[in-house]
């Protein structure tokens, strides 16, 4: 391909990243405020990060990396001894392989579309191009961003900086392993079921899942999807704490709003919120889920660093018996419309719910997307007797590579919900989340807690996960 390279072949797992190193790594609004001093250049920022993804190929975080980055950051260098310098001014980063980026080809993580190299930005990657990011390259998802896992037939499948023998999450599962691994300072991803705090989760990283409509890039082509159900897919970002992640989602934003807050005062000033906690969840009624002793012990864990700021009660939540059905329909459905050059090459999960879309009725679709309507509101009617509900992230440690794709679809999708059983119900509600981490497991892997505000404050948010990781 032209102007940047392919990644193929998997060298399977290989021994974790150090996490000493990867401690000692500048922050993201470190790096922001040294280039925009002038302190450091472009060139030598890409350069880094272009060296850290390179020695770390053997993870499965990119699918492209570009040979144009160091172009754009000498330009960026040149914009700047002419004091013309963005938010992000020379930041590196990369985006998922579901979003078109000018000058690189967009896979969809699918054999079966034509990959054909983009002419013009997604609309999020146009709103940070703007404030002077640089692209790195694209990153493994699953095929057509469906799954938990960032595994698929066209790439080595990405695996976890902490333990590459298991899987980073999905679907922004190669962003959250670049972010981890020091490929990137930070990374924009997208998140439609969880896709951006099961990975965030999976690799000890902060994660956050914005209100619908709060990134505007989310809805240049409304609030709505063909169907008329409401989007769940919201753009958000991954990064290693509270801060960079704030500094990420003002430039998403295209505001100086989050980032003011964690510096201005208001952390030690959040007190007093009504939390209410909770590990039910909306897919009891179909599948059996229980948390593994790691998901408990980050529960509990993450209970008592709230209890000394905040008043906690537990929520006694009953969630509608139809929402996996539902769920289901309205996420499977636009499968049916896919436009493939080889249905063949599809695979196993795409290949089973694709057959389930086509089978619809039209009718069965326009009932679910009026239930899902209903079951949205119940949802926030119930999460808003709290300022902030909290719930288990995960329900246990990240699986092993091919933990799902080794089954047929039903079931696959059956493991996916028994580990992730906490997050799709905010994309159906529309409102925020974030996934903090708060403990270790015995085996070394890093768990997090859940954080939804029915109210869609992303500050508050942000805010809490501070005082979770600094105890500020």
């Amino acid at each position: 391909m032209s102007g940047g390279v392919a990644i193929a072949g998997d060298p399977g797992p290989r021994a974790p990243i150090d996490s000493i190193n990867a401690a000692k790594m500048p922050s993201a609004l470190t790096l922001r405020n040294q280039l925009a001093a002038g302190e450091i250049s472009s060139r030598e920022v890409t350069e880094h990060f272009l060296r850290q993804s390179e020695q770390f190929t053997s993870l499965g975080a990119f699918t492209y990396l570009s040979e144009r980055a160091l172009e754009a950051a000498a330009l960026a260098d040149r914009r700047f001894s002419r004091g013309d310098i963005g938010r992000l001014h020379g930041m590196p980063t990369a985006f998922k392989d579901l979003n078109e980026v000018a000058g690189m080809p967009t896979t969809y993580g699918s054999a079966a579309v034509k990959h054909v190299t983009a002419v013009r930005d997604h609309p999020m990657v146009a709103r940070l191009r703007a404030d002077g990011v640089i692209f790195t390259g694209k990153t493994q998802v699953p095929e057509f961003g469906l799954s938990s896992y960032s595994e698929n037939l066209i790439a080595p499948p990405s695996r976890n900086p902490l333990n590459p023998a298991l899987s980073s999450g999905g679907s922004s599962g190669g962003q959250a392993a670049a972010v981890a691994a020091g490929m990137i300072p930070f990374g924009p991803g997208s998140d439609g079921g969880g896709s951006v705090r099961i990975p965030a989760a999976a690799c000890g990283l902060v994660g956050l899942k914005p209100s619908l409509g709060r990134v505007p890039a989310d809805v240049q082509d409304g609030y709505f999807d063909s169907n008329g159900a409401p989007k769940f897919t919201v753009s958000g970002p991954i990064a290693r704490d509270a801060t960079d992640a704030a500094l990420l989602l003002d430039a998403m934003t295209g505001a100086d709003r989050y980032l003011p807050m964690l510096q201005d005062g208001p952390v030690d000033a959040l007190r007093g919120l009504r939390i209410g906690y909770s590990t039910s969840s909306p897919f009891e009624s179909v599948y059996d889920i229980s948390l593994g002793s790691a998901a408990r012990e980050a529960f509990d864990t993450g209970l008592r660093l709230l209890e000394p700021r905040h008043r906690l009660a537990e929520a006694r939540l009953n969630y509608a018996q139809d929402y996996p059905e539902t769920f289901l329909t309205i996420w499977t459905q636009g499968l049916a419309h896919l436009n493939l050059v080889d249905e063949k090459q599809l695979g196993t999960l795409a290949t089973g719910f694709r057959r389930r879309a086509k089978l619809r009725s039209e009718a069965t679709v326009l009932t679910a997307v009026a239930r899902i309507k209903q079951i949205a509101a119940d949802f926030i009617s119930q999460w808003s007797a709290f300022d902030v509900v909290v719930t288990p992230a995960m329900a246990h440690t990240p699986p092993e590579i091919g933990y799902y794709t080794s089954h047929g679809a039903e079931t696959d999708y059956r493991l996916q919900c028994q580990y992730t059983p906490y997050t799709s119900m905010v994309n159906v509600a529309g409102c925020a989340a974030i996934t903090v981490p708060v403990s270790t497991s015995t085996d070394g892997m890093p768990m997090s807690i859940q954080l939804i505000s029915p109210h869609g404050d992303e500050g508050k948010l942000l805010i809490l996960a501070h005082q979770l990781l600094t105890g500020a």
